[in-house]
This record gives structure tokens, sequence and C-alpha cells, in this order.
């Protein structure tokens, strides 16, 4: 199978690349700069130079590959709004691109968007509109593009997908926690973060694409929900500081734009994935990762 990457160079992306190519697919990703290009091409997957917003060119790459995977997003939280506007017409485009071809297309959403403290399911669908959480725009475009007869799946990545090299939320609370001299948790710090090691979410994209099932929505969870003051606490014995409790306006003053997901609590259930896929994490831990994989 010849497989379509957005963001192949991304953190998710290029392990989802590796993934593939072991499994003996052709990749055909998309990059933005000659030292990705350069780094991809040295993997053996081969290159396309261009933008992620330029329908012309994803249009093309959709229409000369057997599945399409979406996973390049614009992490600048200052531009979030618009964003995420952009990943909807990219959707958009692809979807048009292969509408009616019955070639997969997997795109990406977040787990943190049906964060209400139970048990997530793939089941469940985001409450609000991308007018109130702008991020919904992306599972909003996958319903669109489906209406048009794609076949398109969703996966949702939970707060913490980790591994060496990661970039994330982890890398943002030990920044933070390294400029305030302290690490912190909000309240009590039961609220839980959903996690999953990067290698095991880059074989749950490849088995989407192979096995094609009637389910739609996965979710690669490996944990439910690691208790944020077990994150805080690792960062704090990482970095030699103290573990501290923040409350009230106390939480912005630490945490600043990432107070909201600092305090996220969203459990998610990976169930019905496993039982459709047959899909078995077998990658390390979130705390393990934090103490053993460089983060520090």
């Amino acid at each position: 199978m010849r497989v379509f990457i957005t963001g192949a160079s991304g953190f998710v992306g290029s392990a989802i690349v590796k993934e593939l190519l072991s499994a003996g697919h052709q990749v055909l990703g998309l990059v933005r700069s000659d030292k990705a290009a350069e780094q991809l091409q040295a993997t053996g997957a081969e290159v396309l130079l261009g933008d992620v917003n330029d329908p012309g060119v994803i249009r093309q790459a959709a229409n000369h590959c057997d599945a399409v995977i979406h996973t390049a997003f614009n992490h600048d939280f200052s531009k979030y709004k618009a964003n995420c506007e952009a990943d909807r017409l990219v959707i958009q485009a692809l979807g048009e691109a292969i509408a009616g071809s019955g070639k997969p297309l997997v795109i990406t959403s977040g787990l943190g968007l049906l964060s209400n403290g139970s048990l997530v399911t793939e089941d469940d669908v985001i409450p609000v509109t991308s007018d109130v959480v702008p991020r919904a725009a992306s599972e909003e475009a996958a319903a669109a593009v489906a209406a048009l007869g794609v076949n398109v799946y969703t996966v949702r990545l939970p707060a913490s997908v980790h591994g060496e090299g990661d970039h994330g939320f982890v890398p943002m609370v030990i920044g933070i926690s390294r400029d305030k001299g302290e690490s912190a948790y909000v309240a009590e710090g039961n609220n839980r973060w959903p996690a999953v090691h990067r290698s095991d979410a880059a074989i749950l994209y490849r088995m989407i694409i192979e096995q094609q099932p009637a389910q739609k929505v996965f979710h690669p969870v490996a944990e439910e929900g690691v208790p944020f003051r077990e994150i805080a606490e690792a960062i704090a014995n990482g970095l030699h500081l103290p573990l501290v409790s923040k409350s009230g306006d106390d939480v912005a003053g630490h945490f600043g734009w990432f107070a909201h997901f600092a305090s996220i609590d969203c459990p998610s259930s990976s169930q019905k994935t496993r039982n459709v896929l047959g899909w078995e994490p077998k990658g390390s831990g979130l705390i393990a990762d934090i103490t053993n994989a460089g983060y520090m």
C-alpha cells in the first residue's frame, strides 16, 4: 500500500513513517523544510516538499496514493483558532480528493476535547462546536467529508504521546517548572491525563489503514489516566525542585496559558479500539519515560 502522510517529520508522523516502512508499505511524506526532507529520505520514504495548507499539493498526493494519514497540525497556541480552521480546510481538501474512491483517510483529533472527568469512550462525541472549542473543527470536518462518502477515520490522541524526542505537553510542563523553580499541580492533582508511547500510537494508525474496520473512531490509549500529581512529582524529582499545589489565581500565575491543559481531567478508554483492531500497547509508561527517556 502506498500511503500519503502529512506531518511526516513530526513526533507522531515520523513514528508512523517508520512503522509503515517496517511493515512493507510505501510512504509519500509531506514535509516543509530541506532538512526534514533529508531526514525523511534517509528512512527510505518518498519525499514531497510542500505546505499542507496548499490544497493543490495535498489533493494531488492523495490521488496518487492508496491511503492518507493526516497528522500535521500547527501547535502555535497564539494562533489556535486560525490553526484549527486551517486543519478543517486540509481535511476538507483531502476528503474531496478521494471521495468515492474507498481509500481510507485517517485524521487526528484529541481526547482533551471530551474532558469532563468521566471515562471517555470511542462512542462519545464532542459535546460542543468549534465556536466554543476550536479544536473540534477537525472532527466536524471528518463528519463533513464522511457525508461525501469518504472512508474517514478519527484517531483521538491522548494528552501525552510520549517517548524520546517528545516536544508536547510534558516538555512544556518541564519548561514551566524550570522557569518557576518548582513543580506544580492543580488542587489535589487528581485530574488525569491519558497517555500512550508514540510507537504504540504509530502501530494503531497502521492497523486502521490495513484493516479498515466499520468502527470509525479510535483511542490509542495505553494508560487510561495518569494523575497529574504523579507527573508533577516525577518532574520535581528529576529536576530536584519542590513539589507544590496551586489553586485559585495561583494556577494561572504558575502555568500561564497552559493552565487549562494542566487542569484537564480526561480518563479515556481504549477497550473498543483494542477489541476491534487487536491493538495491544507494549511501550513504556508515561512516568517511566519522564524518568528515563531524556525528558530532563
